[in-house]
């Protein structure tokens, strides 16, 4: 059986999509609506728009809509039943008994991935303690000093060395096919057309989510080889932008921060020595969708970057990114160059004392900069001085904070030995020409959010026809009539002999109201959240624009209302065009017009 309509119902009414919605976007008021940035694009000006009277969203900049599940679903990477599984949990629900659709392909493709995935992590770690692994547990055990603990507390293992130990172990003997290990990632096909493993020979490192999924694999080779790092490509269930390693036990940490580390080896070294709150990236620059993921559970990072150039200039671009999200970010120096795992054996027993030290005086992010910028430029001399104040300026000018902005101007303008007043000139001058650049940017996105407000705009994916009538007229009527149904399922019975599906003129309310009659008649509801698997991503994504913007209106909703809706439907559905006309015959021509006649002759007595 489905999930319930009862226990959807539950759902929603437990998970106010405005609450659930915070917790990833800031969202101010605005009228009757919540705005904010959006969170499935970049964009500076605010076009994503949540409806608390429809417990529903839509962003006027990509087209993307939907309610509190499919919002979860987009956020977290997740299926349909798994975003209702992490409301109920949230909400403190327990999942009803259902059966599961095995009709859905991409939700079994994740199914099978990620349960490929558990079996090879389980695979590699019992090949780092058998004999041919022992090279693997020699390079954690004696190289990098990790306990049998740490190792088991991580999951790592070792990928034999043999061209397809996996691939054979989980065909032959978990029953997998060899196109979902290729999907997964875990399997390749050789040029001369064999499946042979794709980690081989390299100790392996699993990167599981917050809910305990392993979705990918990083394996690192122990020998000169190059690449030194081979990680899982993005996958059904994982995108490398998205996650972090070891954030499914950073979570737990009591710790206000986290410390965001570049290595896996970093990551597990800080741990083992003491510190639970410790993440690291997965091979990549950080990404926006990483900063806000991590934002989600911290609002405080420290970052232990390598004190090489890249390393700063990594350091100084995360900065920036945890900056655009009212984020305080923090910068450890580890001294001598030395990495943190390096770092931690030099100091052997002390290493926990001696690295939380580091963290506790960890430079703030102004701080920061003007250390690397003291080391860059020789303030003695007049050319180092306008080099770093220029820098500086741009620095400045690029926070999001006017207060910090004034403070370290202070600062600095006595560091360089010049006056504040010019500084801020260089800062003033600076900020305009970002203010100019985000004005524009503001400006084109405005237009896109009226223009798609006005259906001029439509999402490149989407068919222009799915969401366009006949004419505004019917267009109008067509939206508000499905609007008002679905607002209030209840008055269906006011129009359910006055019109069919095949009235409407625009395919994607004809589709709804078709959906809405079949679950009326079965006495089932009939709310946007009863629609998401009906219809769709892109149509329900013009669904939520729809009855979203209707709730803006503040109309009353009644029986009357919905007739009314329902004849003008029906009036320029009958309305023919010349072309149109010329291939009628006159018979058909003058029934139609008889018709008319007399539904308009009704509705005059009607309002008599």
């Amino acid at each position: 059986m489905a999930l319930p309509d009862s226990f959807l119902r539950e759902i929603h009414d437990r998970n106010d999509i405005v609450s659930v919605i915070s917790g990833y976007v800031n969202l101010k008021q605005r009228g009757r609506t919540r705005v904010g940035v959006c969170p499935f694009h970049s964009e500076k000006t605010p076009s994503f728009t949540v409806y608390p009277e429809t417990q529903s969203f839509y962003c006027y900049g990509c087209g993307v809509g939907g309610d509190v599940i499919t919002f979860t679903m987009k956020m977290d990477n997740l299926d349909y039943i798994d975003a209702v599984k992490e409301l109920a949990q949230r909400s403190g629900m327990s999942m009803p008994e259902y059966d599961e659709d095995k009709s859905g392909i991409a939700r079994e493709i994740k199914r099978t991935v990620l349960e490929a995935n558990k079996e090879a992590a389980r695979f590699f770690y019992r090949s780092l303690y058998s004999p041919e692994g022992r090279a693997g547990l020699q390079y954690f055990k004696n190289d990098r000093r990790l306990s049998d603990a740490t190792i088991r507390s991580f999951g790592l293992g070792y990928a034999p060395a043999s061209g397809s130990a996996l691939t054979d172990h989980l065909i032959k003997e978990k029953g997998f096919r060899a196109a979902d290990l290729v999907t997964a990632n875990l399997t390749v096909l050789s040029r001369s057309g064999r499946y042979i493993d794709r980690f081989r020979d390299r100790v392996m490192f699993p990167i599981i989510d917050v809910r305990g999924n392993v979705i990918a694999f990083g394996g690192r080779i122990m020998s000169d080889e190059k690449p030194k790092y081979l990680n899982t490509s993005d996958t059904p269930v994982y995108k490398k932008t998205y996650n972090f390693f070891a954030l499914n036990l950073a979570k737990k940490s009591k710790a206000d921060h986290f410390i965001l580390c570049e290595g896996y080896m970093d990551c597990i070294a800080l741990y083992q020595a003491g510190f639970d709150n410790v993440l690291a990236g997965l091979g990549t620059a950080l990404t926006e969708q990483q900063v806000k993921l991590f934002k989600r559970y911290r609002s405080k990072a420290v970052l232990c970057y390598d004190s090489d150039e890249a390393g700063q200039k990594a350091a100084m671009r995360a900065i920036m990114m945890f900056d655009k999200q009212d984020m305080n970010t923090f910068v450890i120096k580890v001294p001598d160059g030395k990495d943190p795992d390096e770092y931690l054996k030099h100091h052997g027993a002390n290493g926990f004392v001696r690295f939380k030290a580091l963290v506790d005086k960890a430079d703030n992010e102004v701080d920061y900069f003007f250390g690397t910028l003291s080391e860059k430029y020789n303030y003695q001399t007049v050319e180092g001085k306008i080099y770093a104040l220029n820098e500086a300026a741009r620095f400045l000018a690029e926070l999001s904070s006017p207060l910090k902005r004034d403070v370290y101007a202070g600062r600095l303008s006595e560091q360089l030995d010049v006056s504040k007043e010019s500084l801020e000139e260089i800062i003033t001058k600076v900020r305009r020409e970002i203010d100019i650049r985000n004005e524009a940017d503001a400006e084109r996105q405005q237009e896109r959010a009226e223009q798609s407000r006005m259906h001029l705009y439509i999402p490149e994916s989407i068919d222009p026809a799915l969401i366009h009538a006949k004419s505004k007229r019917a267009e109008k009527a067509e939206e508000s009539l499905i609007a008002c149904l679905l607002t209030q399922p209840e008055l269906y019975s006011a129009v359910k002999n006055t019109i069919r599906a095949e009235n409407f003129t625009m395919p994607l309310a004809s589709k709804v109201y078709k959906e809405i009659t079949q679950r009326a008649e079965a006495g089932r509801s009939c709310r946007l959240y009863d629609l998401t698997n009906a219809f769709s991503e892109d149509e329900y994504n013009q669904l939520s624009r729809i009855l979203g913007e209707y709730s803006e209106k503040s109309l009353r909703v009644t029986a009357e209302t919905c007739l009314a809706y329902a004849e003008a439907i029906l009036e320029e559905g009958e309305k023919r065009t010349p072309q149109e006309l010329a291939q009628e015959s006159d018979e058909n021509v003058m029934e139609k017009f008889r018709e008319l006649k007399a539904r308009k002759k009704r509705k005059r007595s009607a309002d008599e």
